[in-house]
């Protein structure tokens, strides 16, 4: 069997409910288990939080891996789609120029939420 049919095939294959709903579960305890490792170096304190209807949203604790590791992947995803879909910024995610374009935008949007968050937790230690 060639590559090119094994494709073809996997095209047309049902995945059954079971297994849909298997992966989900899957997703959503790995998710629940980055939103409780905590980081090394962060202290968790009970005073103000400027981000906690986020952390409601997102069901994650203050400092853990979900909040610094995935969260800002996830938000630059978002904004960029969001942008996209609302026509915003135009893209053709069939030409080769403008999906790496979008992907670029995605990873500097990445790396500025992420020394956001990063930097509010710097300032945050020095208001206390």
């Amino acid at each position: 069997m060639t590559l090119f049919n094994f494709f073809f095939l996997i095209k047309f294959l049902k995945v059954q409910f079971k297994e849909k709903i298997l992966w989900t579960a899957v997703s959503l305890f790995i998710f629940l288990v980055y939103s409780q490792i905590p980081l090394y170096g962060i202290l968790s304190s009970e005073n103000s939080d400027p981000f906690y209807w986020l952390r409601v949203i997102l069901a994650s604790n203050r400092g853990t891996l979900m909040e610094l590791g995935i969260t800002p992947i996830v938000t630059s995803g978002m904004i960029i789609q969001v942008l996209a879909g609302a026509k915003i910024i135009e893209v053709d995610q069939n030409v080769k120029e403008d999906r790496a374009l979008f992907n670029g935008a995605q990873k500097c949007i990445f790396f500025i939420s992420q020394k956001f968050l990063l930097s509010s937790k710097k300032v945050k230690k020095y208001w206390r």
